[in-house]
């Protein structure tokens, strides 16, 4: 029985098919059952599996946890009995046998976690190495039981999949990435993946949902969607489809395949015949990335700016949600949740501590109803308590990756790590507050000393980094003790020294604590927590607990004000605090004694004035007769769109992006324009008329993953208007179902809207979806993050149909007007030319940013330490007239060889391929007659020249002396690369007292009169064999010249000579660099070479006046004893002029021998 993870560092493992589809049981009674009444028929199924190619076979026993759920006293020998027969069929192969375990249910006499461990034991008892859990929608009681099982069988292979709709949620409303990801990073678990409910085409979108994941996925869909009739299901996918789709899953990466309902050996055999064409890409090492997640994930990137945790759901800090809960009116609490939601949390925290409330009892119920609620269930859970048995209660029963607020070492190491423990258990994050024996952090230095010694007790007990959150304490300032004056100050730094110094954890906090002194002094509250915010984010703050309604726009807060509260927050001064409190009382007596000032003051400002503030601040009231107001004034509904309210959204957008306004402020900005956009479309449906053309019928959809609709709206409303027919598929859309739609009803345009970043994203995998279903359909890309530029570079590249950006709803329709009118090639031909001169100033402005300035890598190289020169045996030329095939055919890698005729594959695997194999064989078989007639005839003639010469470096150049002193320059290139080591093969010479070596070889004399002969006998499959192997003997000749330099010329290279295989990988000292290759790209180098060498003279090769050897199967280049492959890469123009001026060329000369590296 082969192991697993050794076959899966070589290829992707293959297992079987749908067991209990392809085997008809008898009507009624449970497939698992057939183990004991059915044997031979079970035992047939799994070597018909193995007959077809699979890797691997499961045993017969998925409603094993099931059943013992159920406690039904047959489920044990159903377990015996599958798996001997599992293992009876695999005996004698090198397949592996997976104990299979389908979905166990909670029951209220067992948990989850029961049933799974039972039935895991079960099997260790009877051998089993690898373990399958199948068909999940949840992954409770999975890692407990995982957990358990490692403690009898440490070195089980565990592989844990999930079925998952086609809109990424299982059907337990969990979302597949979170779930994978939660596998991913338990430690646990060797493999992750998908199985079931969907086809071989969907399940590469839902692939591409997961991200980068940092252990093997695996992908088994079904055989297609299931046609139900009368009688029975079927699925009718085709086995060569199946495999078709699975291969290209294979080639992006996915490294366990096979399949599931439907699935029988043919399909198996089909995708054993491709299944070895790729070879395992590495696995991507772990992005440290906090997700959290609660029907949707919540990627926590510095690209979100900040995460807003809703506070209104805490007993403790909401007087109408602690009465609700004490009442028991759990309903009418949910309501406060969907509120913050609605409102913009990200998460939504949830506290039930009161002495008067049940806690445990009140979160599991409160936790329960939230989770049956989509809009809410949507966000993750932050579980607040400061006692465990409330926070543990919590755990329990939220769905999703949950986070923990919070634990700490107040009651010392031992308690802080087991409670760590259990929560890593339950797969959530953890709040850390800086808390330890001694009582609370409150100065830097205490907060970073805390914060240290917790992260290190963390990570070095396995907590990930990333599921850190520390909450530094937020603590109230200004309060006229002076200890409480560096307080803001402190968690700043102290957040600043975590980001510096405690990789990848993230920093929280309660920003209302900061302000406790001037409660009632709105004013003065709202802006210290907006100063605070922007100061705590740029220092590194990631989320925090914050009221939207006690936040103002940092650029809106009076300066005098602003500096007084910045002048607290940062202690700029010694007598900042009184100062801030004398003017929060000046504050309040001029509101006392002034008269009160209208709230709509801001109305009497001009049109514009009153839009751009009712957006700022997300006044709603009146936006609807200001957008009317300006439609009588502009009389046009889109110039008020496009020069009043867009302009007002996209200063928000920047104020965002800047962090000086935040998400819920943001969202209350988006129900403005909604209500403007409303009021304003009537009119534009008014405007028909206004432009007349072919009309069409126009698709549009805002992209999966994004929500915002303001934009999409107004374009869809606007092309109706123009005659258009569209079909609005809304937000969220998967590309697949885009797609679909779009076929279905015969769309002539495709527009998708998108307004957040990973949007940019699934508009290219919409585009590749069109583009592999060989569609042509015009798309054209909108939203506030797409830009003309990033869809030349990003987008249109991987669509051969057209893809033009449209900036705003107008251009839209014009845009339409002209794909879909008569001059739609030439227009589409314009939009591509443009796009390509974009691509190109693209290319260079990126190139210019990816490279060092070469005056800067030459500067950095300087300090490097010399190599050491390796002084040789025998200096000077040897030629090999005739060098003899016997002694070269050794040498010969024979995998460049295969490829060349068509056949993919390792030699000599491919020699035993299933399908290949074959005719590798016989190809193989045809190429050694050759050689035997080419060695046995003297068909071919090799020959050599070789030669050691002083030599030194100087810059980038290598001055090589010949015979008779005169020296030779050989000007390097040097690679510029950030990142990179920016070598010159230069580097490799020492300034002084070195030596080179030189090499000329070719097996092609004599190939052009061999290449006619047969020709002429009208054999042209031994012509192109006889050329084929004189380039792969050219090749193992310059091994076995550079071998003889090693050890007789040079003499570096002592003992035992390396086998040849060793020669062939490269296992030995000193390299040979060949001119054209990517460490000296110039060919015209070889010149130089050719001269020391006098090649010319002694042996039949010659070089052409562009620099090509003659006969084409011909190596020229240098030797060093020491030395490492690299590549040039891309130059800059100054290192192009320079390099020009040390050869004695034109520059644009140098250009065209060396295009790639310009």
């Amino acid at each position: 029985m082969s192991d697993v993870r050794t076959l899966l560092k070589k290829r992707p493992l293959l297992f079987d098919g749908g067991m209990g589809t392809y085997y008809k049981g008898a009507p009624g009674r449970e497939c698992e059952q057939a183990n004991r009444l059915d044997p031979d028929g079970i035992r047939a199924v799994h070597r018909a599996y193995l007959a077809a190619g699979a890797d691997a076979i499961k045993t017969n026993t998925f409603g094993l946890p099931r059943m013992a759920a159920a406690q039904d006293p047959e489920w044990e020998a159903l377990a015996d009995a599958g798996w001997k027969l599992a293992a009876e069929a695999a005996a004698g192969t090198d397949a592996a046998v997976f104990a299979d375990l389908g979905p166990a249910p909670d029951t209220e006499g067992l948990s989850a976690a029961q049933v799974y461990t039972e039935v895991v034991r079960r099997f260790a008892a009877l051998g089993a190495k690898n373990y399958l859990f199948e068909t999940l929608s949840s992954d409770t009681g999975v890692l407990d039981a995982v957990r358990a099982l490692r403690e009898t069988v440490p070195d089980a292979f565990v592989q844990v999949s999930f079925a998952v709709l086609p809109d990424g949620y299982t059907r337990e409303g969990q979302h597949c990435r979170a779930l994978v990801r939660r596998m991913a990073d338990s430690g646990l678990v060797d493999a992750a993946g998908l199985n079931c409910v969907s086809a071989p085409g969907a399940m590469r979108t839902l692939v591409q949902q997961l991200g980068q994941v940092g252990i093997p996925l695996s992908v088994m869909p079904n055989a297609g969607y299931p046609v139900v009739t009368r009688t029975q299901v079927q699925y009718r996918g085709k086995p060569d489809y199946f495999a078709s789709e699975l291969a290209r899953l294979a080639a992006e990466g996915v490294r366990i395949l096979g399949g599931c309902c439907g699935t029988t050996p043919a399909h198996i055999f089909e995708l054993s015949k491709i299944v070895g064409n790729y070879a395992p890409r590495p696995l991507p090492e772990a992005r440290h990335e906090t997700v959290l997640s609660g029907l949707e994930p919540l990627r926590i990137v510095p690209e979100a700016n900040f995460i807003n945790i809703g506070e209104r759901t805490n007993v403790a800090g909401s007087a109408r949600f602690a009465r609700l809960i004490r009442e028991g009116s759990y309903e009418e609490a949910l309501s406060v949740a969907r509120a913050q939601v609605e409102a913009g949390a990200q998460i939504v925290d949830v506290c039930m501590d009161d002495g008067l409330i049940d806690g445990p009892a009140a979160m599991r119920t409160f936790l329960n109803l939230m989770a049956s609620e989509p809009e809410i269930a949507r966000v993750p859970t932050m579980i607040d308590s400061s006692k465990w048995e409330v926070l543990e209660a919590g755990l329990e029963v939220t769905q999703g990756k949950a986070v923990v607020n919070s634990i700490s070492l107040k009651e010392g190491e031992a308690e802080f790590l087991r409670r760590a423990a259990a929560i890593r258990r339950y797969g959530a994050a953890a709040v850390v507050m800086l808390f330890d024996e001694r009582g609370q952090a409150d100065t830097f230095e205490r907060k970073i000393e805390v914060a240290e010694r917790a992260y290190r007790l963390l990570t070095g007990n396995g907590f990930p980094p990333e599921e850190i959150i520390f909450d530094p304490n937020v603590l109230a300032v200004a309060t006229g003790i002076p200890e409480h004056d560096g307080y803001a100050k402190a968690f700043i730094d102290a957040t600043r020294w975590i980001k510096e110094h405690l990789p990848h954890a993230k920093v929280s906090g309660g920003v209302s604590n900061l302000s406790f002194a001037f409660r009632g002094n709105n004013a003065v509250r709202e802006a210290m927590h907006s100063a605070f915010l922007y100061h705590a984010i740029r220092a590194g703050m990631d989320m925090g607990i914050v009221n939207p309604q006690m936040l103002r726009v940092y650029d809106q807060i009076e300066p005098e004000l602003l500096e007084r509260v910045e002048d607290v927050l940062l202690c700029r001064r010694p007598d900042a605090s009184e100062r801030l409190a004398e003017y929060a009382h000046a504050i309040r007596e001029e509101a006392a004694a002034a008269p009160a000032q209208a709230p709509d003051a801001w109305r009497t400002g001009t049109l514009a004035e009153r839009i751009d503030h009712a957006m700022l601040k997300g006044i709603a009231d009146c936006i609807e007769e200001d957008a009317l107001e300006g439609y009588r004034t502009l009389g046009s509904p889109m110039e008020v769109i496009d020069r009043l309210l867009m302009p007002a959204m996209e200063r928000v957008g920047r104020l965002f992006g800047e962090g000086r306004m935040f998400l819920p402020q943001v969202v209350k900005t988006a129900r403005v324009m909604k209500r403007a956009v409303a009021a304003l479309t009537p009119y534009i449906e008014q405007g028909t008329g206004q432009s007349a053309h072919t009309a069409g019928k126009v698709l549009i959809a805002t992209v999966k993953g994004d929500v915002h609709d303001i934009g999409k709206n107004i374009v869809s409303v606007v092309m109706a208007c123009n005659g258009y027919e569209i079909r609005d598929l809304g937000v969220m859309v998967e590309p697949q179902r885009i797609v679909d739609e779009a076929v279905a009803w015969g769309a002539q345009c495709i527009c998708l809207s998108g307004l957040i970043t990973p949007s940019l994203d699934e508009m290219i995998h919409v585009c590749e979806e069109l583009e592999r279903r060989r569609l042509r359909i015009p798309v054209i890309i909108g939203g506030a993050t797409t830009s003309e530029l990033h869809t030349a570079v990003k987008i249109a590249p991987v669509y051969s149909g057209a893809v033009v950006h449209s900036p705003n709803a107008s251009r839209n329709a014009q845009i339409l007007a002209r794909l879909l009118g008569p001059d739609g090639e030439s227009y589409t031909a314009e939009v591509r030319a443009a796009q390509e001169e974009l691509r190109r100033r693209f290319e260079k402005e990126e190139l210019s940013r990816r490279l060092i300035p070469i005056v800067e890598v030459r500067k950095a190289r300087k300090g490097a330490p010399h190599h050491t020169p390796v002084v040789p045996l025998h200096p000077g030329r040897m030629v090999f007239p005739d060098f003899d095939v016997a002694d070269v055919e050794p040498y010969i890698d024979w995998n460049f060889f295969f490829p060349a005729w068509g056949l993919k594959g390792r030699y000599p695997d491919i020699l035993d391929h299933p399908e290949r194999g074959a005719e590798a064989r016989k190809l193989f078989d045809d190429a050694q007659t050759m050689l035997a007639r080419i060695r046995d005839g003297r068909l071919l003639t090799l020959q050599a020249a070789v030669g050691i010469f002083p030599a030194r470096s100087e810059g980038d150049d290598i001055w090589v002396a010949d015979s008779r002193g005169r020296e030779r320059r050989f000007a390097m290139l040097r690679n510029q690369t950030r990142g990179e080591e920016n070598r010159s093969l230069a580097d490799f010479i020492a300034p002084a007292g070195d030596w080179i070596g030189c090499f000329a070889v070719t097996a092609g004399i004599g190939l052009r009169e061999l290449e006619e002969r047969f020709r002429s006998e009208g054999d042209d499959y031994s012509a192109i064999m006889a050329k084929l192997l004189a380039d792969r003997l050219t090749e193992a000749f310059a091994e076995v010249v550079h071998s003889f330099v090693r050890r007789q010329m040079w003499g570096y290279e002592q003992g035992e000579p390396p086998a040849p295989a060793a020669v062939i990988r490269g296992d030995y000292r000193g390299r040979r660099m060949a001119f054209g290759y990517p460490a000296s790209p110039d060919h015209s180098l070889k010149r130089e070479a050719f001269d020391l060498l006098a090649a010319e003279i002694t042996t039949g090769m010659r070089l052409t006046e562009n620099w090509m050897i003659d006969p084409g199967e011909a190596l020229c280049g240098l030797m060093f004893a020491d030395a490492e492959y690299f590549s040039v890469g891309k130059i800059d123009t100054k290192q192009l002029l320079d390099y020009a001026r040390r050869r004695g060329m034109e520059v644009e000369q140098v250009k065209k021998l060396i295009p790639n590296n310009i």
